[in-house]
């Protein structure tokens, strides 16, 4: 059973400072295992600057963060390996075969070989691509490389996957059939931290954070968002916050 009550990830007045321009200022939050946390904003709002935090890629200029137990500051290195990282910008071997591209990602994580390969047949097996396994990854269709990067995302069953709208350029209904994977993925214990630009797609998160000028303005259910802001929809609540925004990217 999925303990929900326990804390994955931490941030308590986290601050990122570039010269004299604050780029994420003093943001607080956490989220719970198993969850699906949104994490949104508009353009220059500072949400990318914060994950780059989070994921061990840069480090505060003030305050505190922990990401699977591990601090920020002092232990970036360890939260790379508890963590999965899928980004709109695929980082995939084009030139390799899906198979190829599933063992060296096994072997960056330090996957033992055998618990490699068995985890490797289950995603291949789970994501259809048996078939494939042996196709150039260049030649597939975008929703199969998709697929296959969030499958290199989870191949070693990290702790937290982290999407950086991950579904960018793909159709509506592959789009619906990405989320049902981040679905199965939570239901293994795996929590997912979003970002999208797609509302209809922050509306299957389990919670939203709404970023507007490196603060955080919003947190809380989307239910309880549209109740809050007497909105029908979260593309709705996103309006009337970002209307504030004093910069964009």
């Amino acid at each position: 059973m999925i303990d929900r009550d326990k804390n994955v990830i931490e941030v308590s007045h986290l601050t990122k400072k570039f010269g004299d321009f604050t780029a994420v200022d003093d943001i607080s939050f956490e989220v719970h295992k198993g969850e699906i946390f949104g994490f949104l904003g508009a353009n220059g709002a500072g949400k990318t600057t914060a994950m780059r935090m989070l994921t061990g890629l840069s480090f505060p200029t003030s305050g505190k963060g922990s990401v699977a137990g591990f601090d920020v500051w002092t232990q970036s290195e360890q939260i790379k390996k508890h963590i999965g990282y899928m980004s709109q910008k695929f980082s995939l071997y084009g030139d390799l075969t899906v198979r190829d591209n599933l063992e060296i990602f096994a072997g960056i994580y330090g996957m033992k070989r055998q618990v490699a390969s068995v985890r490797i047949e289950e995603l291949l097996e789970r994501l259809s691509l048996t078939g494939e396994s042996r196709s150039v990854v260049r030649d597939l269709p975008q929703g199969w490389k998709q697929r296959l990067a969030f499958s290199v995302a989870i191949i070693h069953k990290p702790e937290i996957m982290f999407l950086d709208e991950p579904t960018g350029g793909v159709d509506p209904a592959a789009r619906r059939q990405f989320w049902e994977l981040i679905y199965e993925a939570v239901d293994e214990g795996i929590t997912a931290f979003v970002t999208t630009h797609y509302m209809d797609e922050a509306e299957y998160c389990d919670r939203i954070s709404m970023m507007v000028d490196g603060r955080i303005d919003a947190l809380d259910s989307p239910a309880a968002l549209k109740l809050k802001y007497g909105a029908d929809s979260i593309a709705d609540v996103f309006d009337i916050l970002a209307r504030g925004a004093k910069r964009t990217e």
